[in-house]
């Protein structure tokens, strides 16, 4: 039997969007609001779904326990109440946008799940504005 499970958590973070090849005018032209030297933060809401065959023995794809605890000790423990452009080394030369926050999001869990199972990663920046990967 083929199935999804789904994970959700939750993180607080600060962060700039900003582009360090463009002026202060362009920076601000097109992030707006999101440019401003001092950060501002978001409560971000992450979807984590698994789709693979579940296991006959257990009845379980993944022991959702086990997918909790990934994610907290490698996802909320690294981002939540962090600035991103200044602590996760990950954006150190890469725009904290919700996009790349996202697939960076991804490629971390990836790493930390077996092959076997489909993953896709939703974060949701604001209620209504969110970015899944892979699309």
């Amino acid at each position: 039997m083929r199935i999804s499970v789904f994970r959700r958590a939750h993180f607080n973070a600060a962060h700039r969007l900003h582009n360090p090849n463009w002026s202060e005018e362009k920076n601000r032209e097109v992030f707006g609001l999101c440019n401003n030297p001092s950060f501002h933060g978001h409560n971000y809401e992450l979807e984590v779904k698994l789709t693979g065959e579940v296991d006959p023995e257990t009845g379980y794809l993944i022991d959702l326990k086990i997918l909790k605890d990934i994610i907290y000790e490698h996802i909320e423990q690294r981002f939540d109440h962090k600035n991103l452009n200044l602590d996760v080394p990950e954006f150190a030369h890469l725009n904290p946008t919700a996009e790349n926050i996202c697939f960076v999001i991804w490629n971390i869990l990836r790493q930390q799940l077996p092959e076997k199972f489909e993953l896709k990663v939703r974060l949701y920046e604001t209620p209504r504005n969110y970015v899944e990967y892979p699309a």
